[in-house]
């Protein structure tokens, strides 16, 4: 009894000597490295290692996209959506590009759905490989960006070859696609995933079952399940405490009703469990890729009404009328009707939605607001990491893949 009171009495000492002589430390996390996710700005109060309050400070790459995009054409809007997530630059243009067909009635053609279909897996491809490898060198594993960035610049060039452009391709049109996809496109990619799935095998061999990966994630970052819903999670953070909410399968759109996939749930909410949704996401596109090359119907990939969408250009030098058109179409744009819509589809990192207003002069949008997953999960980010340590702040930034275009626009 005595040893314990002795005990209780030497804690309480402790406690009144750290009350003496610590003090609160304000330490700025960023926004240069090991904070560089864009320009992540977090204001660290620390006690010691733990951390008592993170607060993110946004605003640094500010691009005023939604007030530009007022004075321009529906076509002119188009690039823009690339520069939000850089990283998942066709994801954004399909969402934008849907929103648009949707409030103009426009029925796209099954061959187009489908390659948009294919280029979106593509993308989820890109944004996870980006994601993974830099989050292992954040936690301090240097072995898989160097194998799989490799493979990185590989999707890339898949991107070059349809668009011309490595990253920002404005592929993804309104009424269909830019142009028809290259000879010898599929028969490339079917080779590039066969020996991408033995990639990605040996990426999970390296980090799955590594007891030092596992220290650095498990238990780390937990994410409760009702407070994930209230604070407007989505995506592989949603999906890692229970939730199946899936856009895909709830509110099917383009082709994806024609193709067989799952989505991967875990339970534990933590930062392990996200990483190895985020390997079972990859082979659920790579299933689906291989599902549309294995069934390929060659149509048309847009629209053939001109006064809505572009004439090819080879119709465009051979048609007065074809011309016409064009020019109409990129001097005065398309017109709207007058409306209010909200678009939310799935992207690599959670639900990305786009709000219209179309009034007044309908030739540009009155307001265009965007709902980005990254900015929901950014401000989750003071809870996850409150009483952890620095390292484990590391680790959760690379868990929630945020990227700072999507937050700062």
């Amino acid at each position: 009894m005595v040893s314990v009171v002795a005990q209780n009495f030497n804690l309480l000492i402790n406690d009144i000597w750290k009350l003496k002589y610590l003090k609160l430390i304000v330490l700025n996390f960023g926004p240069q490295h090991p904070s560089a996710h864009g320009v992540l700005w977090l204001i660290l109060n620390l006690e010691g290692e733990r951390i008592l309050w993170a607060e993110p400070q946004v605003g640094l790459l500010h691009w005023g996209t939604e007030k530009l995009v007022e004075s321009k054409s529906y076509f002119q809007i188009a690039p823009y959506l690339d520069w939000l997530d850089y990283v998942s630059m066709m994801a954004q243009e399909h969402v934008y590009s849907l929103i648009v067909e949707i409030l103009g009635n426009f029925n796209i053609p099954y061959w187009a759905k489908l390659l948009w279909v294919l280029l979106l897996e593509i993308t989820w491809l890109l944004n996870h490989l980006l994601n993974l490898t830099t989050q292992a060198l954040d936690v301090g594993a240097m072995t898989p960006l160097l194998w799989l960035f490799e493979e990185w610049e590989k999707l890339l060039e898949f991107y070059e070859w349809l668009s011309g452009a490595r990253m920002h391709a404005n592929y993804v049109w309104i009424g269909g696609l830019l142009m028809d996809v290259p000879v010898h496109f599929f028969d490339n990619l079917n080779i590039f995933i066969e020996w991408f799935i033995g990639w990605l095998q040996e990426f999970e061999e390296l980090l799955t079952l590594n007891w030092i990966w596992k220290y650095w994630l498990v238990n780390i970052g937990q994410i409760d399940y009702s407070w994930a819903l209230w604070a407007g999670f989505s995506g592989i953070l949603l999906w890692s405490c229970g939730f199946k909410w899936d856009i895909w399968i709830l509110m099917p759109y383009e082709a994806y009703d024609q193709v067989k996939f799952f989505i991967p749930l875990s339970f534990c909410g933590d930062s392990f469990d996200r990483y190895l949704l985020w390997i079972e996401e990859m082979r659920q596109s790579l299933y689906i890729i291989l599902q549309i090359i294995s069934n390929i119907s060659l149509g048309s990939i847009k629209l053939d009404n001109f006064k809505i969408t572009l004439p090819s250009i080879s119709l465009v030098k051979t048609s007065m009328e074809a011309l016409i058109h064009h020019f109409k179409l990129f001097t005065s744009g398309l017109w709207l009707n007058s409306s209010l819509i909200y678009c939310g589809l799935e992207a690599p990192k959670g639900e990305f939605g786009i709000t219209l207003l179309t009034r007044y002069n309908n030739f540009t949008p009155y307001r265009l607001k965007f709902r980005a997953p990254g900015f929901f999960h950014l401000q989750a980010l003071n809870k996850l990491v409150w009483l952890g340590s620095i390292s484990d702040l590391v680790t959760i930034i690379g868990s929630q893949d945020i990227v700072f275009g999507e937050i700062d626009w």
